[in-house]
């Protein structure tokens, strides 16, 4: 049995649990919730939601959950928003940044909550187009040579991989298009 744990400190942790359960009806899984340490070591995979990255940072790193992440960097991981800051080499004064994606983001490139928005993305994994929800949005603004990127926007990368770690700068969890979900269990499984 597969166990993927979402980081349930902010953020739209229920929706990306459901996504996972309508995804994951073929594979044996269970998905468990992280808020403090103790968790990560048993799982097989793990998700970083959106939400207020300032905050994220703050707490994963109070519960000492930033430091079982880094000692299970192996495992798959997918980041969306806010996960995608915490999951890259971003650092100020205020979040630290993971470093468990080689990709440079800049937060909030797209406008603050009034300019949140919903656009089709080429992605180059799908064949169709996948609708991405960007609210508060960061951007990629540079990857090393060992990161993919999956989709671009505009003047800016928005969805990347290196290895088995996917950094999404939108929400794939608030629409009802599962593919991103069923792309990274297609990751987890292949891992196991």
């Amino acid at each position: 049995m597969l166990t993927i744990g979402v980081v349930a400190i902010q953020g739209a942790v229920s929706e990306h649990i459901t996504a996972l359960e309508k995804s994951s009806k073929d594979l044996d899984c269970k998905i468990v919730t992280i808020k403090r340490a103790g968790v990560v070591p048993q799982c097989d995979g793990l998700i970083i939601p959106g939400g207020e990255s300032t905050t994220i940072s703050r707490i994963l790193r109070f519960e000492g959950i930033d430091k079982e992440i880094l000692e299970n960097k192996g495992i798959p991981m997918m980041g969306t928003c806010a996960g995608l800051i915490i999951m890259s080499d971003y650092k100020n004064e205020h979040v630290e940044g993971l470093g468990l994606i080689d990709v440079q983001v800049t937060r909030n490139a797209f406008g603050r909550q009034a300019e949140s928005f919903q656009a089709p993305l080429t992605v180059t994994v799908f064949n169709s187009p996948f609708d991405g929800i960007f609210i508060r949005a960061p951007a990629i603004t540079q990857a090393g040579d060992a990161t993919d990127i999956l989709a671009r926007f505009e003047k800016y990368s928005v969805a990347a991989q290196q290895g088995n770690k996917l950094a999404l700068a939108f929400h794939p969890e608030l629409g009802n298009d599962l593919r991103f979900h069923k792309y990274f269990l297609r990751l987890l499984d292949s891992y196991k």
